[in-house]
């Protein structure tokens, strides 16, 4: 009986790339970017606001999804951000009661 050897790709699976971000997260950009800009244009020349104020409106409309991004998905595992948020105002692990656990070298006095 002789050995069967067949190619395959071994490679990794991948999201892909653009803008220099991983999957798809530049959506989250220039999505972020439209509104934005719609944002900017309906309220300085729409409604007649200050331009200087929707300018800082819609930078922040702009700068949000950004910064999303680049602090809680590039570069990151998956499930990062959802980690990241329950740790932060659970502080919690992988218990339900995580006062109620042991801890290594606090054992009580006998």
């Amino acid at each position: 009986m002789d050995l069967r050897i067949t190619d395959t790709n071994s490679a990794n699976d991948a999201k892909g790339r653009a803008l220099g971000l991983e999957g798809n997260d530049f959506i989250y950009i220039v999505a972020g970017f439209v509104l934005g800009l719609a944002l900017f244009f309906g309220l300085a020349f729409a409604l007649k606001v200050w331009m200087p104020f929707a300018a800082g409106v819609s930078l922040l409309v702009l700068l949000a999804p950004t910064a999303w991004v680049l602090l809680f998905r590039h570069n990151k595992p998956d499930g990062y951000a959802e980690d990241w948020f329950d740790q932060r105002f659970t502080g919690g692990g992988w218990t339900v009661n995580g006062a109620g656990q042991p801890h290594p070298g606090k054992e009580p006095r006998a």
